[in-house]
């Protein structure tokens, strides 16, 4: 399943990347960029904004009812049936490219030395070169996880 998301969402794009799904997000973008996107990269357009809707033809459209980012992801997974699908930690979330597993040999140059000490599993965004690893935030970023994907 692939995103194009427009700019009132950009925690909720965000978020759909660190589950693992391809999510295009620009801060700036006109409506008709994110329409085209969506028209020929066979992506499924997100957004709050009902003027976006009324210009749409022959793509899909979810218009994301809440403000709140959690609220918007859980839509997002329920309405498409998504739950299953989800793969976190996955993709860059800055570049939205599928992550790379990389040894801990490999890493060795590429973080501090303290990181390499204390992690055993990296991975690396074959696009920007950001090496990932399960940091002190993981444990707070797999409760998010959990609460989006428990049940309300």
């Amino acid at each position: 399943m692939k995103f194009v998301v427009d700019c009132m969402l950009g925690k909720c794009a965000k978020w759909l990347r660190i589950l693992g799904f391809d999510t295009l997000f620009y801060s700036k973008a006109e409506d008709d960029r994110l329409i085209d996107l969506a028209r020929e990269q066979d992506r499924i357009l997100l957004t709050r904004d009902t003027g976006i809707i009324e210009k749409t033809k022959q793509i899909e459209v979810l218009f994301i009812k809440s403000e709140h980012w959690k609220s918007q992801v859980k839509q997002v997974l329920d309405e498409l049936d998504l739950r299953e699908q989800v793969k976190p930690y996955s993709r860059c979330i800055e570049c939205n490219v599928m992550l790379k597993s990389l040894s801990k040999k490999q890493a060795k140059n590429l973080v501090a030395p303290f990181v390499y000490e204390r992690s055993d599993s990296f991975a690396l965004c074959p696009q920007c070169g950001r090496v990932f690893w399960p940091g002190t935030h993981l444990s707070d970023m797999n409760f998010k996880i959990e609460d989006i994907l428990g049940e309300d």
